[in-house]
């Protein structure tokens, strides 16, 4: 970070600004160089931190709400404890845990998200950023260009593409593609930061002389930047989390464990196809070891549970290919879901095919957003405790770039997936 600098740091709910980048934050303010803090939703889909804030259950929705202005208001206090004037924040208020619903199936001809908790379908905050913006995935693109184009950031800390929570991991991709739509107009560095991540960080709790280090999984994947913190900003950044009163009455112990001598930032690199050239991810090594199961199934869960092992992608006659191997077969209970969505810059992000494939333990479908193609569109070989599928460029409109995941679930409840990669496209002549 140098006197040049901008930094704009990108939260997806109030608290997650301190966690992530409290140290950053402070030493952007020491150089005396613009910074601005821009949060996705205002945290209000939290009913276990608001029942033990209000000391009873929050259900109805302008109750809901209203938890969402004390968000709003601890995030002012916090940012008050780090030297941060309320003039430098800006909360774009769509709905919290469900973004990532807007990012699957939520564009152009299909109707605006509705909030799970607050029950609105538009940002229904008098002090957003823009208020009454629908619940779609263009208006958080609009409202994240226009930061990008006012602000004009040389450096974005932003959460990451391999975090658990789902609002972290869209938050990432909506300015993933918002960075694609202005790359003419601007190239900042993107600096990812973890938060949510299964038996991480370790251990748990206010240990402040050690260093907070990354999940081993990613050790190899990912080039991480670490910023050593001083006493002095520890101690900022503690006050700092502790204005977060709802979320720290509830999870001290949690939010805790990030008050460390460092912070820690980095990416996957892009993945970059050519013809006929294999890329493969290895994704975990799990051999039966109940540790990487993710802690908060309940023993039903963890029985059925199958984990996504390996992931290979690569190009082959004019189809983008994955294939994905399996701890163990599909039971009847669990599914598989992989993503797809293409990229061009000469055509709206909207109006780009978002392709789910959905796979029991016998059948598939497949969907672009909500609409249900026919099968014949995509080839598709089953084994066992493994599946590759063949989408043709020309059904992605022969994208530029790839945004690409996978998941296993039972029902609603998540299991494991793969990060969110990018890949670009190359030209066979490149």
């Amino acid at each position: 970070m140098n006197s040049q600098d901008r930094i704009l740091i990108l939260a997806p709910h109030p608290d997650d600004e301190v966690l992530g980048c409290g140290g950053i934050i402070q030493q952007a303010l020491e150089l005396n160089i613009p910074i601005r803090i821009v949060f996705l939703t205002y945290g209000d889909n939290n009913q276990w931190s608001f029942l033990v804030y209000r000391k009873h259950p929050v259900l109805m929705p302008k109750a809901v709400q209203s938890m969402g202005l004390v968000r709003y208001n601890e995030a002012l206090e916090a940012a008050k404890a780090l030297g941060v004037s309320a003039e430098q924040l800006t909360f774009l208020g769509y709905p919290d845990f469900r973004t990532a619903d807007i990012w699957y199936s939520h564009w152009g001809n299909q109707p605006p998200a509705k909030s799970m908790l607050t029950e609105v379908k538009a940002v229904p905050y008098a002090n957003a950023f823009r208020p009454g913006a629908p619940y779609k995935g263009e208006e958080i693109l609009q409202d994240l260009k226009t930061v990008l184009r006012e602000f004009k950031p040389t450096k974005i800390f932003l959460s990451h593409p391999a975090d658990h929570n789902s609002d972290h991991r869209s938050l990432y991709l909506f300015t993933r593609v918002a960075l694609w739509d202005l790359g003419n107009e601007l190239k900042p560095v993107l600096y990812p930061y973890m938060i949510h991540y299964k038996y991480w960080p370790m251990p748990r709790g206010y240990h402040p002389d050690r260093q907070i280090i990354p999940p081993d999984i990613f050790k190899k994947d990912v080039s991480w930047q670490i910023y050593n913190l001083g006493i002095k900003e520890i101690g900022r950044k503690l006050s700092a989390i502790k204005q977060h009163r709802s979320q720290y009455d509830s999870s001290a112990k949690y939010l805790l464990s990030f008050i460390r001598s460092n912070e820690l930032f980095g990416d996957f690199p892009a993945v970059n196809l050519r013809p006929n050239v294999s890329k493969t991810f290895i994704l975990a090594e799990r051999k039966g070891d109940l540790r990487n199961i993710p802690e908060e199934l309940i023993d039903e869960e963890r029985a059925a549970f199958v984990g996504i092992e390996e992931r290979s992608i690569f190009l082959e006659n004019d189809n983008f290919v994955i294939s994905i191997k399996l701890s163990r077969p599909l039971a009847e209970t669990v599914g598989v879901s992989m993503y797809v969505f293409g990229y061009r810059d000469d055509c709206s992000f909207g109006e780009m095919p978002k392709i789910h494939i959905k796979f029991g333990a016998l059948e598939h479908s497949i969907y672009d957003q909500n609409n249900k193609l026919a099968l014949n569109n995509i080839e598709v070989e089953r084994k066992a405790k493994e599946i590759t599928i063949r989408i043709p460029l020309a059904l992605l409109r022969n994208p530029q770039h790839i945004l690409t995941s996978a998941n296993t679930y039972i029902g609603t409840v998540p299991l494991d997936y793969t990060s969110w990669r990018t890949v670009e496209i190359l030209n066979r002549g490149q």
